[in-house]
């Protein structure tokens, strides 16, 4: 269901719809009444079905969302939690096509929310998967240490690190970390951006630009394109240079008081910033920034947009020039699914002149990136990147364009799995391609 759409939980139950039941010597206390009112819109019709991953994947009903709302019904009633049932909470993507799908207007995404928050606190994983997972969150949402890998993530990749621990070292970390090595670009050159950046013309908006994590450290790019794009439609940009984390990594994996303080400390710098609107290049970001009033952090969320999203609300201005190529545009699923944008794209690519745009195949369906899934599921991860890549090469196009970081280097690490090379862009930079008058000379630059 998207955002804005009418909530069949009523007011007073959706208030507290995050709570989960906690533990005390042993003891649960009672049920939720918010939980147990999600649970009961779902009437089990199975329109879900056709658009779940992992359902698509394995035909088990226990991994489809249907099916893993009534491991939660069952654990409101003081079923035991399992390892099983941690098993298929965990092979859950968090992609949300069932929201999309569902004509009950279930909010799947609140329950899966609020399930891992309690898997996080009461469920003790083994020592291996602490490991991991402690690394992960250690990492991924500190740009500077993102940054202090940049260095031996290119030696990794200049000595085919993933193929050696893959071929080589077996056991349960390893793969994860050929996985890492596989999936991530070459990095861009960094370049720090200015706090503030004047509007090219006359001045339309202020707005401020979220950096992100991996958006900022990985694909640097990609946000000097943002920053082109957004000064040359009349925006003035203020771009706090101490931002860290937005915390979707943290909300979507359940690890709820860790998004929480990353969200307050996220909300309190903007709203220094003195801006009207918060434009964010990634979508797992943006959607998570729109969930903090969930997380009791309130002032930001209404002002927050994506990029897509706020460029066709402003209108251009900034002319566009011919980028005579064919482009498959790829849907990220916290961008369709989770927060309803999937026309602002297409409206922005179709007004590139020459620009010819390809639809995939299954564009509901998860490529298999979700935030960290990848690494810590990397075996249905791969199984659907893979098949997402064969869908971007039916298409013909010859560049792969979408709007998530970790999309794109899903995609591209299973095209080059497959043999096949496919250079891969953010929606910022055929945008800035178009305005700068580049053409196929910047399009020949894109790994």
């Amino acid at each position: 269901m998207r955002r804005g759409a009418p909530d069949p939980v009523p007011a007073p139950v959706r208030r507290g719809w995050w709570l989960v039941y906690r533990g005390a010597m042993g003891q649960r206390e009672a049920p939720d009444p918010a939980l147990r009112a999600l649970v009961d819109t779902c009437v089990h019709c199975g329109f879900c079905l056709p658009t779940c991953p992992t359902y698509q994947l394995w035909g088990q009903e226990m991994d489809s969302p249907r099916g893993r709302i009534q491991l939660i019904k069952l654990g409101l009633e003081g079923a035991p939690l399992t390892g099983t049932t941690v098993t298929h909470l965990d092979r859950c993507l968090g992609c949300m096509a069932c929201v999309t799908s569902c004509p009950s207007g279930v909010r799947y995404d609140r329950l899966i929310t609020a399930k891992r928050a309690e898997v996080e606190s009461e469920y003790r994983r083994s020592r291996a998967e602490r490991v991991l997972r402690t690394a992960i969150f250690g990492l991924f949402p500190y740009p500077r240490r993102l940054r202090a890998l940049r260095g031996p993530l290119r030696l990794a990749q200049a000595a085919r690190l993933d193929r050696a621990i893959g071929g080589r070292w077996p056991g349960r970390v390893m793969p994860r970390l050929a996985t890492m090595a596989g999936l991530a670009p070459r990095p861009g050159r960094h370049r720090r951006l200015p706090a503030r950046v004047p509007a090219a013309g006359p001045r339309r908006a202020v707005v401020g630009m979220l950096l992100g994590c991996v958006q900022r450290e990985l694909f640097p790019q990609v946000n000097a394109a943002t920053v082109r794009v957004l000064a040359a439609e009349g925006c003035e940009l203020v771009i706090p240079p101490r931002q860290g984390c937005c915390g979707a990594l943290s909300l979507h994996a359940g690890r709820r008081a860790e998004a929480t303080r990353f969200a307050r400390r996220t909300a309190a710098t903007f709203q220094r910033a003195g801006v009207d609107v918060v434009v964010v290049n990634a979508a797992g970001c943006g959607s998570a920034m729109k969930e903090y009033p969930e997380l009791g952090v309130a002032g930001l969320a209404g002002r927050v947009r994506d990029l897509s999203e706020w460029l066709v609300e402003l209108g251009p201005v900034a002319p566009r020039h011919p980028v005579p190529a064919t482009v498959a545009y790829h849907d990220a699923c916290h961008l369709s699914h989770a927060q309803g944008i999937r026309d602002q794209p297409r409206r922005l690519l179709a007004e590139i002149p020459e620009l010819a745009v390809r639809e995939i195949a299954d564009p509901e369906l998860c490529c298999g990136s979700a935030g960290v899934y990848n690494l810590l599921q990397p075996g249905p991860a791969g199984q659907l990147g893979d098949r997402k890549a064969a869908g971007v090469a039916a298409t013909g196009a010859e560049l792969l364009v979408t709007a998530n970081p970790g999309c794109a280097m899903q995609i591209a690490a299973a095209a080059r799995r497959a043999g096949r090379s496919l250079p891969v862009a953010h929606l910022a930079e055929v945008l800035d391609f178009s305005i700068q008058g580049a053409g196929r000379a910047k399009l020949a630059t894109l790994r």
